[in-house]
């Protein structure tokens, strides 16, 4: 071989894997989320009750939002641990928690809301939840 391909084949950077594709909910477990309107969920390690809330799906991601951001409550749990599980028809699946930061992603999530808590006794939770602190706590929850 000559120099000259000698010194491409020593340019060349090694092949990059591609990124590993989002995990996502297989189908029989959306389908369940898509049937409920309560979530059980369970921040951190440690082996403790669920607590129902409020969640939506926009497209197939699962996202979630506290009603009070507490100092020991899920959400914060979430941000330091990021693992924990959810609880929906007596199914319980570990998950991981993804903070959302996109605008986009908080509209389509006020939308879902105000679609899936449509009663007049839910109204007042849902204009809660598209308050600027709220929308900042916007969080995915993914299979692990």
């Amino acid at each position: 071989m000559g120099r000259d391909v000698m010194k491409r084949r020593k340019a060349r950077t090694p092949k990059q894997s591609a990124p590993a594709p989002k995990r996502r909910f297989p189908a029989p477990v959306l389908a369940l989320l898509r049937e409920s309107r309560m979530l059980g969920v369970r921040a951190g390690a440690d082996d403790h009750r669920f607590t129902g809330i409020w969640f939506v799906l926009v497209g197939d991601r699962l996202l979630v939002r506290p009603w009070n951001d507490d100092a020991a409550g899920w959400h914060r749990t979430f941000l330091e641990e990021k693992r924990g599980a959810i609880s929906v028809s007596g199914r319980e699946i570990p998950v991981r928690a993804k903070p959302v930061r996109s605008e986009a992603t908080f509209d389509a999530m006020d939308a879902a809301y105000a679609r899936k808590y449509d009663t007049k006794g839910s109204q007042q939770w849902v204009r809660g939840f598209r308050t600027a602190k709220r929308r900042r706590t916007t969080t995915e929850l993914l299979p692990v």
